[in-house]
């Protein structure tokens, strides 16, 4: 291993690492930098003489990061970007931008904030485009870190708590996320339903037959997570991906399942639905924005997350929160 000297070492190491790590592909990423593969080759070939290790290994058709270069690859990339950011920096006009954003949300999320962020569009920004992409995971850093989807939304209690932990014990942080609303989750059934005339208990609750809504599919939720804290379980005999699909289905069956409140008004079949209180004390359900933190596109993702609290704003007028913009 040849002794580190950052004096001498050659930026443009870090900028193909960057890229390699982003595509996990030495092709693509050569396409990427506009240089040749075997260029790309060299330039890793050198990084891995001055840091003494392999950083990345053949996998397929493409490459796979050691440990050692994921560890280092966030604080590099967070340098680069500050770094073009200063000799760059970002404007963003939405009247004349002509830009496509990606954001990865639930359906019940979509149906909240979408509709008047199309009239926002349509309004001040005809150029812009939105594509949004289901979300299926409950942390979507890897999704981010991929460049998948410009700005996840949603429910993240955990990689939010991790991500302040960094930033609090003074770890490289490459991650920024706002507040747009917090929610409140009621349990759902059809009209009509043997439980829908009566005090819901924990025992009727736990005795039902349940519906879950899991974007990853995994058929445990948040719900049988405070159940189990108390010692009680339900049993699920579905779980789909979609909260549609799910007040669809309860909506004729005996099934039980749980929905955001303010998403069942726009499932338009709100009259077929009986809205209850959940027997048991869940947490608060905050929905964020998370997004990557970005050079010379910070502007951008600046003027997104002001247009998304805009729109949250319109369905839940009577919420301040901290820190939105």
């Amino acid at each position: 291993m040849t002794p580190l000297n950052f004096r001498t070492l050659d930026l443009n190491l870090l900028r193909v690492f960057d890229e390699v790590m982003a595509e996990r592909s030495l092709t693509r990423a050569a396409h990427k930098l506009s240089i040749t593969q075997p260029a790309v080759s060299n330039a890793m070939r050198r990084l891995r003489e001055v840091l003494g290790d392999e950083l990345v290994v053949r996998s397929g058709q493409g490459v796979e990061p050691t440990p050692r270069a994921l560890a280092l690859w966030p604080p590099v990339r967070e340098a680069l970007a500050h770094l073009q950011e200063s000799l760059a920096p970002g404007h963003f006009d939405p009247a004349t931008a002509e830009s496509t954003f990606v954001l990865a949300m639930a359906d019940a999320t979509a149906a909240t904030l979408v509709p008047a962020l199309v009239e926002i569009i349509e309004r001040e920004a005809p150029g812009i485009s939105i594509r949004v992409l289901p979300l299926t995971t409950r942390d979507p850093r890897r999704l981010l870190e991929e460049e998948a989807a410009d700005m996840a939304v949603g429910y993240f209690p955990a990689a939010l708590a991790d991500l302040t932990a960094r930033a609090q014990s003074g770890g490289v942080v490459a991650f920024e996320s706002r507040r747009l609303y917090d929610g409140e989750y009621v349990c759902v059934m059809r009209q009509g339903h043997p439980l829908a005339d009566a005090p819901l208990t924990l025992d009727t609750y736990c005795a039902a037959r349940h519906m879950l809504v899991s974007f990853s599919g995994r058929p445990f939720g948040f719900i049988d997570e405070a159940l189990a804290s108390l010692g009680r379980e339900r049993k699920v005999v579905i779980t789909v991906n979609q909260f549609f699909t799910a007040g669809r289905v309860v909506s004729g069956s005996d099934l039980l399942t749980v929905l955001p409140r303010h998403f069942v008004p726009v499932t338009g079949i709100a009259d077929a639905l009986v809205q209850r209180a959940l027997p048991l004390d869940v947490p608060a359900v905050h929905v964020d924005a998370l997004w990557r933190r970005r050079g010379p596109q910070q502007a951008a993702m600046t003027w997104l997350l002001q247009a998304l609290a805009r729109s949250a704003r319109r369905t839940f007028p009577g919420q301040d929160l901290h820190g939105t913009p």
